[in-house]
């Protein structure tokens, strides 16, 4: 599950926002003064932080400054204060996004989603090792392993399984992942992929971990 950081002093807005990020399958973290959310950023590893500006003890703007200097976790700012400046500066201090209250709790849901599989893609493709939960995927090697188990996959099942992994979160039709694995010139049609994709499965899936959802009527997703 992935865990956030709301860095917030007012109870009631905090507690909106974890319940609605919990009904999501979020964890969430509370701290009520800056300074508290900045020892807690700095100390845990977490995959995104909703900070407001108007904090006791040190306000969002210096959490951020602070923050940036040693990470580069994805940050929401959620403020009353609406002014372009603010939100320039906030952005300009290395936010990824600003949100104004009163706001709408399904569409600060829809941005934290974003924005943690905006910055998951991004480390991914920058990393020769794709890491989730017990799968690692060595691009340098050209090797799968779940848990101290090698696993052997075809050249066509690699790609295919490579090629998800680094768009995670992202819903891909049966016709675009035979495009973008296969080519326009392969023989076959896109059966082939459901195939693959269930040959992957049975070779990755554990009773824990079920890396590739299909997604009905649309195509399949790695998550």
């Amino acid at each position: 599950m992935k865990k956030i950081l709301i860095i917030e002093d007012d109870k009631e807005i905090a507690e909106l926002e974890r319940d609605y990020l919990e009904i999501n399958d979020f964890t969430c973290d509370i701290a009520s003064r800056g300074t508290t959310g900045l020892d807690k950023a700095m100390a845990e590893d977490y995959d995104l932080i909703i900070i407001d500006i108007m904090l006791p003890g040190m306000d969002g703007f210096e959490v951020i400054t602070e923050l940036r200097k040693k990470k580069q976790t994805p940050a929401i700012f959620l403020s009353a204060r609406n002014s372009d400046i603010d939100k320039i500066r906030g952005l300009g201090l290395g936010a990824d996004d600003y949100m104004t209250k009163p706001f709408s709790p399904g569409e600060l849901v829809a941005r934290v989603k974003a924005h943690i599989a905006r910055h998951d893609a991004l480390t991914n493709m920058q990393s020769d090792i794709i890491t989730v939960g017990s799968l690692v995927i060595d691009k340098d090697a050209h090797k799968v392993t779940v848990g101290d188990k090698e696993i052997q996959l075809t050249a066509k099942e690699y790609d295919l399984l490579l090629f998800l992994a680094e768009n995670p979160n992202r819903t891909y039709s049966k016709e675009v992942l035979f495009d973008r694995i296969w080519g326009m010139d392969a023989l076959g049609d896109v059966s082939t992929v459901t195939v693959h994709i269930q040959r992957v499965r049975d070779k990755i899936n554990t009773e824990n971990e079920k890396h590739i959802e299909t997604v009905w009527g649309v195509g399949y997703r790695f998550s």
